[in-house]
């Protein structure tokens, strides 16, 4: 019997890619997207759902149980990109990315655990950032954000491990999707402080977003991920000095880590 895979955010990107490439593998996909209507030649199925509604996410998982029968894995993928000064940042879209990117993976994980609970088996994976890994200049909400759900994951998965449930993080790189489309980032006001530096900042941004990987390797990642009978607490994926960026920051002094990215960022 095929396992029964619901992924968050499957209409595009990083979700889209994992999804089709899971369903090539012989898996039951389900895609979530707040508006799937507008996905009619979508190779996976989906289904309505909204990270930041509970009302939603359980209507979600009730769909999926009933169509499937079952929910094997989830895989968290759904999330929303940040940028700006801090300074500027509106207070209300600081907690509107940790409703998407924090908050709402939460409550999609304790909507899907009981059933995962009766089924006495499942796996969650849940897509963070190489950037939570670190406090990254005008990025520094995403990271927090992206962070945190690290962290709670450490937590989880030992309140879970006697259910025979598993979790784990994997944390992607910068990769070529259309994550910079739907990113809310702070102007840059004329006359701000902050007008010069963060306007290059965001330009690198975008550039490194346009060039990144294919994210068929995070497909490739979580599909290992699935085939693993022990899986580690972290992942990660993309470019080398990416990933060996968070080595760095292990071994480093703070001070020496935060000159390399002064010096990366040119600031």
């Amino acid at each position: 019997m095929s396992k029964v895979v619901l992924i968050t955010g499957g209409s595009s990107g990083i979700g889209k890619t994992v999804g089709e490439f899971l369903f090539q593998k012989g898996f039951k996909v389900f895609g979530t997207s707040r508006n799937p209507e507008r996905y009619k030649n979508s190779s996976i199925d989906l289904v309505a759902l909204d990270v930041t509604d509970s009302n939603s996410i359980k209507k979600a998982i009730a769909t999926v149980v009933e169509r499937a029968g079952r929910i094997d894995i989830l895989i968290n993928n759904a999330g929303a990109g940040i940028t700006g000064p801090m300074e500027e940042i509106p207070l209300q879209e600081m907690k509107r990315n940790f409703d998407t990117n924090f908050f709402g993976p939460i409550e999609v994980i304790k909507a899907v655990l009981p059933q995962m609970r009766s089924q006495n088996s499942g796996l969650i994976i849940n897509i963070t950032s190489i950037a939570g890994y670190m406090g990254l200049p005008y990025r520094g909400v995403y990271s927090a954000s992206k962070g945190a759900l690290e962290l709670i994951t450490e937590a989880f998965r030992m309140e879970i491990k006697d259910f025979n449930i598993k979790m784990t993080n994997l944390a992607p790189g910068d990769f070529a999707t259309n994550i910079a489309a739907g990113r809310y980032h702070a102007p840059v006001v004329k006359g701000s402080p902050y007008e010069t530096k963060y306007g290059e900042v965001l330009k690198s941004i975008d550039e490194d977003v346009d060039s990144g990987n294919d994210p068929l390797m995070v497909a490739k990642a979580v599909y290992k991920i699935i085939n693993t009978s022990t899986p580690k607490i972290h992942y990660k994926v993309g470019a080398f000095m990416q990933k060996f960026s968070i080595v760095l920051k292990r071994i480093l002094p703070d001070k020496v880590y935060e000159k390399l990215l002064l010096n990366h960022y040119k600031l």
